[in-house]
C-alpha cells in the first residue's frame, strides 16, 4: 500500500468530517435564510475574505512556501527553518492588517458618499464586517502549511471543523437572537465567522508548540525567504486556485444578474466541494511535500511516477462521485437542503447547478494538483498563463450560458474551463517532463469510464424505481432515494473495477483490509 494513499486517507478522514460538518452548516444556513436578496448579500461578503482561506489554505502561499520551508529544514537545520516562518508571517500580518484596513476604509467611504441599492448596501456592510477575517485566516494558511511540510495532515485538515462548528452554532442559537427580521439576524453569522477565524488559529497551536516552533516578530523586509515566497505566490495565486476563482467570478456574474441565481447557485458549489475536498484537496496537498522533496533530489522518474499513481486514484474516486451527483442531483438537495425558507423552487434551482458541475469534478480536482506539480519544481508562472486564459474565457462563457441556463449554464462554464485548464496543464507539463509515462493511466481512465457508465445507469435505474414505488413524502423516503441508488452504483462500480483489475481499487481495497 503506497504512502501517498494512506497518508491522504488520513487527511480525508479529518476532511471528511469538516466537509460532513460544513455541509450540515450549509443545510442550516438554507432553512435560516434560503435563496434571496439577504442570503446573497451574505454569500458574497464572506464570499470575498472566504476567497483568500481558499487560495492561501488550499493553495498559493502554502505552495510557494511548503518547498522553502523544507528546503530550509534540510540545508539549514531547524533553526533557521522557524526563524524563516516567522519572517514569512510577520510579512503576512504586516500586509493582511493594510489590505483590511484599505478595504475597510474604502467600503466605509462609499457608504457615506455613494447612495447604494440596500441590497449592495447590506453587501457592503456585511464585507466590512467580516473582513478581519482575512488575517485569521491567512495565519492559519501558514500554519497547516508547516504542520504539512513537518508531517502532520490530520491536525490541520481538522482545523476546518473549527470553522463549521462556530458556524453551525451562531446559525442555530445566536443568529436567530440577534434581531427580529433576518437583515439584522444575518449580522449574527458575520460575529461567527471572526470566532470561526480565530477557532481555526488556535487549534494548531499546541501542535506546532510540540513541534518547536515558537513566535518571534522577525523583520520581512529584505528576509530572501520572504521575497521569494512574494514572488511564487503571486503568479501562483491564480495557477494552483483556479476552482475558487473560476467560482468567485462566477458568483460575481450571478450577483448582478440577480433573481436569487447567486444563492442558488452556491448550495451546488457547497455539493460540489465536498467530494473534491475530501479527497482531491487531500491528496494535492499531500502530494506537494512529497513532489518537493523528489524534484529537488531530481529523482524525475520517481516524481513522473508519484504524480501518475496520484491521478488514477483521483479519477477512480472521483469519478463515481461526479456520476452520483449528475444523476441524482436533485434527490440529494431535496434530502440535505429543502425545509424551512427553503423550498421546492430552490431544490430545482440548486439542482441545475450540481448538474452543471458534476462534468467537472475531475478536472477541478486535477488542476489542483497539475499546478502543484509546476510549484513542486519552482516553476509557477505556467500554471498562472494558463489559469489566466481560462479565467478570462470563464467569464465570456459564463454570460453567454447565464441567460438561456441561470445555475445550470453557470456550471457548465466552469466545468467547461476547468477541463480546458486541466489539458493545459498536463500538455505544458509533458513539454517540460520530457514525457509524463501515462500509457497505463489512459488505459486505467478508459476502464474506469466503462465501470462509471455502467455505474451511472444502475443509479438511475434505482432512483427512477424508487421514486415510482416510494416518492420522497418524508425525509426517511428522501434518504433512501438518495441511498439507495448511490449504494448499489457503488457497489457495482467497485465489483466491475475488481474484475477489471483497476490498479486503484485493488489499492483501496487492500486499505480497507489491511490490519
Amino acid at each position: 500500500m503506497s504512502k501517498m494513499l494512506k497518508s491522504s486517507g488520513a487527511m480525508s478522514a479529518a476532511t471528511m468530517l469538516s466537509r460532513v460538518l460544513g455541509m450540515v452548516r450549509e443545510m442550516a444556513y438554507a432553512r435560516f435564510m434560503g435563496i434571496g436578496i439577504i442570503a446573497d448579500a451574505f454569500i458574497f461578503a464572506f464570499m470575498v475574505p472566504n476567497l483568500f482561506r481558499r487560495l492561501l489554505g488550499e493553495g498559493a502561499l502554502t505552495a510557494a512556501f511548503i518547498p522553502l520551508f523544507k528546503e530550509k529544514e534540510v540545508k539549514e537545520g531547524e533553526a533557521e527553518m522557524w526563524r524563516a516562518a516567522n519572517a514569512v508571517i510577520s510579512g503576512l500580518v504586516i500586509a493582511a492588517c493594510a489590505l483590511i484596513g484599505l478595504v475597510m476604509l474604502g467600503i466605509s467611504f462609499y457608504l457615506m458618499a455613494g447612495t447604494p441599492t440596500d441590497s449592495t448596501k447590506l453587501t457592503l456592510e456585511l464585507m466590512r464586517f467580516m473582513f478581519p477575517y482575512l488575517l485569521l485566516v491567512c495565519v492559519a494558511a501558514v500554519f497547516m502549511g508547516m504542520l504539512n511540510a513537518r508531517g502532520h495532515f490530520f491536525i490541520p485538515a481538522m482545523g476546518a471543523t473549527m470553522l463549521n462548528v462556530v458556524m453551525i452554532t451562531f446559525t442555530l442559537w445566536i443568529a436567530p437572537r440577534m434581531g427580529a427580521e433576518l437583515d439584522t439576524q444575518i449580522f449574527g453569522l458575520a460575529v461567527g465567522v471572526l470566532v470561526a477565524g480565530l477557532a481555526q488559529v488556535l487549534f494548531q497551536w499546541p501542535t506546532l508548540r510540540t513541534e518547536g516552533f515558537r513566535w518571534r516578530w522577525v523583520s520581512p523586509f529584505g528576509n530572501p525567504t520572504v521575497k521569494t515566497v512574494v514572488e511564487r505566490m503571486i503568479p501562483g495565486t491564480l495557477g494552483v486556485a483556479a476552482f475558487q476563482v473560476n467560482v468567485f467570478l462566477t458568483q460575481g456574474i450571478a450577483l448582478v444578474f440577480g433573481d436569487s441565481v447567486l444563492s442558488a447557485f452556491n448550495y451546488g458549489v457547497r455539493l460540489m466541494e465536498l467530494p473534491q475536498g475530501v479527497f482531491g484537496i487531500a491528496l494535492a496537498t499531500f502530494l506537494l511535500p512529497t513532489l518537493s522533496q523528489l524534484a529537488a533530489e531530481k529523482k524525475f522518474p520517481e516524481f513522473r511516477a508519484t504524480l501518475r499513481e496520484g491521478i488514477g486514484h483521483l479519477v477512480f474516486v472521483n469519478g463515481l462521485a461526479a456520476v452520483l451527483l449528475g444523476v441524482l442531483a436533485v434527490p440529494i438537495v431535496r434530502l440535505l437542503f429543502e425545509g424551512g425558507k427553503f423550498t421546492a423552487l430552490s431544490t430545482q434551482s440548486s439542482a441545475g447547478a450540481v448538474l452543471g458541475l458534476a462534468p467537472g469534478l475531475i478536472a477541478f480536482s486535477m488542476v489542483n494538483i497539475l499546478a502543484r506539480a509546476f510549484y513542486a519544481t519552482g516553476d509557477t508562472r505556467t500554471p498562472m498563463k494558463i489559469s489566466v486564459l481560462c479565467l478570462v474565457l470563464n467569464v465570456f462563457v459564463s454570460l453567454a450560458l447565464i441567460f438561456p441556463l441561470r445555475e445550470l449554464g453557470l456550471g457548465l462554464a466552469n466545468s467547461i474551463t476547468a477541463t480546458l485548464n486541466a489539458g493545459l496543464l498536463a500538455f505544458a507539463l509533458r513539454k517540460k517532463l520530457g514525457s509524463l509515462d501515462w500509457g497505463e493511466l489512459r488505459r486505467q481512465s478508459l476502464s474506469t469510464l466503462g465501470t462509471l457508465m455502467v455505474a451511472g445507469g444502475v443509479a438511475w435505474a434505482l432512483a427512477g424505481w424508487w421514486s415510482t414505488r416510494f416518492g420522497n413524502t418524508t425525509k426517511w423516503l428522501c434518504l433512501g432515494e438518495v441511498f439507495v441508488p448511490a449504494v448499489g452504483a457503488g457497489l457495482i462500480y467497485f465489483a466491475l473495477s475488481m474484475w477489471l483489475k483497476i490498479p486503484a481499487a485493488r489499492e483501496l481495497f487492500k486499505l480497507a483490509f489491511r490490519r
